[in-house]
This record gives structure tokens, sequence and C-alpha cells, in this order.
């Protein structure tokens, strides 16, 4: 009946959002309390005259200026460290309040309107969740929630990249008119599935801190809101099944996370190592930097095809948000290989 796959995806959903509604009502808390408490608790600067024995030092300016000096940049630091954490935490709640909004659009989707097809997107964020759950419980030595948001993403980087080489395969012939006038087998519900993973990648990074900036969460910020759209309004779905072709380099992104954490002691003499290091410079050159630009000059050739409305610029946007991460990736990348396969050797040549 129709209203068994409707339960059906409000039971996985609740299962989601249980631990989403709880750390946003822990952050919010958090955020509050910290912005409602007095200045002078996260430690002002103090007169001069209250420091400890300063009446007995008045005789030794250059002492009591040394103390002064000192406990007003404790206090500086203090504060700073606060403002940087309400910072934070203003960052988790902004992208935990559009995580929310998002959820929320996808039920209303499902059960109002009636996109049973939709249902994928969340158990995509169920079968990921629970992923999560198995790897957190069976890795006993390795609970790092790091590790185990890496396993999970390379599961999703592997499901997903084998399910767009399939798809591309069975097209035999990719053409202008299969690109944008129809879609292709399979691809909506493989776009449906990977956009429940950047959800539910999201809510994990943000529930372990799990990011340096905030790029990662514009990222998937990017992600959720171009697919959400096209699945919503059935556009653009071949373009974007084509930008994540792009997993594939991720796969091997995630290899080197899990290898330097499962076996520390491969150096960069191990062909392990510089087979990995190869193949993570081949795909990102070819899966990541040249299909995406290519996917963004066929968008604009194919201009003329679109309709009028935000469906052109919204794939233009997006296509250009992924190429701009893609340079800041590659610097990345760069940074990490000449650490690990370039330092070394340099170092040696040093000691030497």
């Amino acid at each position: 009946s129709p209203s068994s796959p409707i339960s059906f995806s409000i039971r996985l959903a609740f299962l989601f959002t249980e631990d989403l509604l709880f750390l946003s009502y822990k952050t919010l808390t958090s955020l509050f309390l910290s912005l409602a408490a007095p200045v002078g608790s996260s430690g002002t600067a103090k007169p001069t005259s209250s420091l400890p024995y300063s009446s007995s030092l008045s005789g030794n300016s250059s002492l009591v200026s040394s103390l002064t000096s000192s406990a007003m940049q404790k206090n500086s630091e203090r504060v700073m460290g606060r403002t940087t954490s309400q910072d934070g935490r203003i960052t988790r709640v902004f992208f935990m309040a559009t995580l929310i909004l998002w959820l929320l659009s996808i039920l209303f989707e499902i059960v109002f309107n009636k996109r049973s097809e939709l249902i994928c997107v969340v158990v995509g964020c169920f079968f990921f969740q629970l992923t999560n759950w198995v790897i957190r419980y069976f890795a006993s030595p390795s609970r790092d929630p790091l590790f185990v948001n890496t396993s999970v993403s390379l599961l999703h980087s592997t499901i997903i990249s084998s399910s767009v080489i399939f798809i591309l395969v069975n097209q035999w012939l990719i053409t202008r008119d299969s690109l944008s006038t129809s879609t292709w087998p399979c691809a909506y519900s493989a776009l449906c599935f990977s956009c429940g993973y950047f959800a539910y990648d999201q809510l994990d990074m943000l529930k372990y801190r799990l990011y340096n900036d905030g790029w990662i969460l514009v990222h998937h910020l990017i992600l959720l809101v171009c697919f959400t759209l096209a699945l919503y309004r059935n556009v653009t779905i071949n373009y974007l099944i084509l930008t994540l072709i792009c997993e594939l380099h991720s796969i091997f992104l995630h290899v080197r996370k899990v290898r330097r954490r499962m076996a520390p002691g491969l150096t960069k003499r191990s062909m392990f190592v510089r087979i990995e290091w190869l193949l993570n410079w081949v795909t990102y050159i070819t899966a990541r930097c040249a299909a995406h630009i290519l996917i963004t000059t066929k968008l604009i050739w194919d201009a003329p095809k679109f309709e009028k409305g935000v469906e052109l610029p919204l794939a233009l946007f997006g296509m250009a948000g992924m190429n701009l991460l893609n340079v800041f990736l590659g610097i990345d990348l760069f940074n990490a290989y000449r650490k690990e396969m370039i330092q070394p050797q340099n170092s040696n040549h040093h000691q030497e």
C-alpha cells in the first residue's frame, strides 16, 4: 500500500534524527550559556593592586610590570580561546540548522507530496549510520571516531564509484541528448543513496568535530543543496552522476588514511605506499579535476537545452564550487605528499 513505504521511511528517519536533535540541543544550550556568561567570568584582566603581594612589591616596579604583563597575556589568551570556542559553536549551530531543515524538507516531500522514490535518501542515511555503529562495535582496538568515519567514507566511495562505472558502461555512448533529456537507469536511486551519505557524514563530523576548518562542511552543504533540488525537480541527474566519478579518487584518499592508522610502520620505500600515491595522483587528475572541468564545459555547451529557471545557474554554481574545492584539495594533497615522500628524504641527506 502507498502508506507502507512512507511509514517505513519515517521509522528510518526517526533513528537518524535522534542523534541529530539531541546534538542540536546540546550545542544550542552550550552556546547560549557561553554567551550569557559575564565577561569577567572568562578571566578579564584584574587590577594591578589585586595581584598577590602587589603591595609588598611596590618598590620593585620592573617585577610588578612583569607580573602585570604576564597576567594580561594569560587573560588575553583566555578571551581569545573563548572567542574561538564561540565561533566553533556558531559554526556547528549553523550547519546543524541547515541539516535539520534539509531533513524536514525530505520528509515533507515523502509524506505530503507522495515522493516515495526519495525513500532511498533516508535509506542511505540509515545504512551508513548503521555501518558506523557496526564498525565502532567490532573495531574494539580502534574506536577512534575519525577512523570509523574514514572507514564508512571508504565504503561509500567504493559503492558509488562502482555504481557510476556500471551506469556508464551500460550507456555505451554518452551524447548530449542522453545527458539532458532523459535520466539513465539507476542514476536517480544512486544519487539519492549518495545524498543520504553526505547527510550522515555531515552529522558525524559535527557530532565528533571531525573537521579542521569549515571547507568540508561547506562542500557537503553545496552537494546536499544541489543534489536535493535536482532530485526534487528531476533535472541534471545524469550530470550529477558524472560528478560522482570523483569518488574513484576518494577511494585512495581514504585508503591512505586507513593505512596510516592501521600500518604506521610502512615507509615511502614500501611498494604499497608508492602505488597508493601513484593511484592517488592519477585519479585526482583524471577522475576529479579533468572530469569536473569537462562536466562544467558540457553544461555550458548544453545551456540552450535547459529551460529558463534555476536549474542551469544552480548546476553551474555547484560545479564552480566543486572545481574551487578541487584546487584546495590538490594543495592539501601536495603538502601531504611532500611531508610523507619528500621531506624524509631531504632530512636523511642532511643527516648524512
